[in-house]
């Protein structure tokens, strides 16, 4: 196929800013969907996306365009999601791709996650076009708005796009600005076949399927291929592209971007950022991949019936086929059995894996608390890398604990920097820097990890009235204090509740938790005592009294004695149950235990 009529593109951008909006819009202007058949955010196909109203895949789809200059283009499009804990998606899709249309909602501007993402996409070396979106909407201040993408971005104001994906406003003027803006593909179909693996799914039916980009060389159907990284040897069977529905086609060519099968049913076979070649003819080196994403947050999971263990191992194999940022080995818990330790970019990250195994592979599960991964240097010179606080060594044996730190930037109206000031004071950040953007401020903080990643980010959007966003990056591990928090039920520890946190703030999270799981916990037929212990004392206690019997109703009149007996009777069968008796904890009690 000829190479200059081939456009691969992504669309990036903050979340809420349009992406999806704008796919659809592209899918019905080139006909690849009707109006009967059409529906909102059509790419995104998981229940999860639409009802949350995000995009947590990228989504790579095939379009076909007839140009004013009388040429038929083809277009490959891929939709990435904006939150920044599924920036690995973006990063994935971009390497893809020769351009980028770099999309911004003229009502907020450019935010956090839009610079990130130009970042992002100039590392990858990608031509970006820049697209103001919504400027249909009333308040809709578009010189404001080219203002700012010309003096943070750097942007040519001839090169800014502006468009309303939802009433289809300046669409074919950027499909014309796409055409002669965004490079076409390189790459010969003669030389020996190298295509990058940039996503997968697993089908029931036809195995795992697996998306890619040939950079060189021609894949056809049943010729034989070699996964590089692995070293292994498969037989190609169908091979296709997204129209959006999968067409099947008679070969790929350099430039092009679409699927095969190899019927692999075995997860572990197949790696994202992998590279395919001929096994008759192999390319000499491998593609550069992808760089491999270190988790942020910590968590077990395991199923709260102990048959489902193996049902719950297939589905998390299954998952990160299409999500190599998650990261998982077994464990095994007092309270739970046989589950996984599981790493995540996040806790959005992590709520959505939760709802997908729960959903796709209908397991009921039961998470214990999120922790962070904290790197302790023992006396005897050892280093361990620690995220499970069952494994917390003797204090007696720590020379210092270190705990992972986030550069955090945020950009907000200037008016509320004194509340930004103070809500980072609290999460114990450190002042780095501020400067003028345009006409807002941006801030630098360094920030503990485990303070940013339950709720700092819906605080910012809270004291900034919507207006502030932010955007963090990795800075390394920094001295800290750190204590085991054990939450005891009856005086026997409850493992899914232990969590490590640092000591100042032991008392009010123990005293939270004692004082949550007290309204939880459904009283029993005894007492139920709750404390929270740090450092080998109890801090916070609390009790759930047992449920009333009056065993003396049928007693009326008559000697006091026979009440006494019955109720020493009724106190000695309390007493009993409670050394023998188990404590129910629901499940409300351990996603409430998340939120604190």
């Amino acid at each position: 196929m000829d190479k200059s009529l081939i456009r691969n593109f992504s669309i990036i951008a903050h979340i809420d800013h349009g992406k999806s909006t704008l796919a659809d819009r592209f899918l019905l202007f080139t006909g690849a969907i009707d109006e009967r058949n059409f529906h909102n955010q059509l790419l995104d196909d998981m229940d999860l996306e639409r009802e949350r109203g995000i995009t947590i895949k990228a989504s790579a789809v095939r379009l076909h365009y007839k140009s004013l200059n009388g040429k038929d283009y083809i277009f490959n499009l891929i939709d990435t999601p904006g939150h920044v804990d599924f920036c690995y998606e973006v990063e994935k899709s971009l390497k893809a791709c020769e351009g980028a249309l770099l999309v911004v909602d003229v009502s907020q501007g450019v935010e956090s996650q839009t610079v990130a993402n130009y970042y992002l996409a100039i590392d990858n070396h990608l031509e970006i076009l820049p697209v103001l979106n919504k400027i249909d909407i009333v308040n809709a201040d578009v010189d404001h708005a080219k203002l700012q993408m010309m003096e943070i971005l750097k942007f040519k104001e001839e090169d800014i796009q502006c468009v309303s994906a939802k009433e289809g406003i300046g669409i074919d003027k950027l499909f014309e600005k796409v055409v002669d803006f965004i490079p076409a593909p390189e790459g010969k179909d003669d030389e020996p076949l190298q295509a990058l693996i940039f996503d997968m799914k697993y089908d029931i039916y036809k195995g795992i399927i697996i998306y890619v980009r040939v950079m060189q060389g021609v894949l056809k159907p049943h010729m034989g291929i070699r996964m590089m990284h692995m070293n292994k040897d498969y037989h190609i069977e169908e091979i296709g592209v997204f129209t959006p529905q999968a067409v099947k086609v008679k070969e790929l060519t350099a430039g092009e971007v679409g699927y095969f099968t190899c019927n692999i049913h075995e997860p572990r076979e197949v790696r994202v950022g992998d590279t395919i070649t001929d096994s008759a003819n192999p390319a000499p080196q491998p593609l550069e991949g992808y760089r491999q994403l270190k988790p942020l947050v910590f968590c077990g999971i395991y199923p709260v019936n102990s048959k489902d263990f193996m049902a719950l191992r297939e589905a998390i194999e299954k998952l990160r086929l299409s999500d190599p940022s998650l990261v998982y080995e077994p464990e095994t818990s007092q309270s739970f059995g046989n589950g996984f330790r599981c790493g995540f970019l996040g806790l959005l990250h992590m709520d959505i894996v939760q709802e997908r195994l729960q959903r796709e592979y209908d397991l009921n599960l039961i998470l214990t608390t999120p922790n962070v991964q904290y790197r302790i240097e023992m006396k005897d010179g050892k280093v361990i890398d620690l995220e499970n606080p069952s494994e917390l060594p003797d204090g007696s044996q720590i020379e210092k604990m270190e705990e992972p730190y986030l550069t955090v930037i945020i950009l907000s109206p200037v008016e509320h920097m004194d509340t930004i000031m103070e809500l980072t004071k609290n999460k114990r950040g450190i002042y780095v820097g501020s400067e003028f953007v345009s006409d807002r401020m941006k801030i630098v903080f360094d920030i503990p990890l485990s303070e940013v990643i339950v709720d700092f980010n819906d605080m910012v959007k809270s004291v900034t009235r919507g207006y502030g966003s932010m955007d963090y990056k990795f800075k390394g591990y920094l001295p800290t204090k750190v204590s085991k928090l054990d939450i005891l039920i009856n005086e026997k520890v409850c493992d899914a509740f232990s969590c490590l946190v640092h000591k100042d703030r032991a008392y009010e999270k123990g005293l939270s938790l004692v004082t949550k799981l007290k309204d939880l916990i459904p009283q029993q037929l005894f007492e139920v005592k709750i404390q929270a212990a740090c450092d080998g004392r109890i801090i916070s206690s609390a009790r759930v009294k047992s449920v009333g019997k009056n065993v003396t109703a049928k007693c009326y009149g008559g000697d006091i004695t026979r009440k006494r007996k019955l109720w020493e009777k009724q106190k000695e069968g309390k007493k009993k149950l409670k050394q023998i008796g188990n404590v129910e904890v629901p499940q409300e009690a351990f996603m409430a235990a998340l939120k604190i």
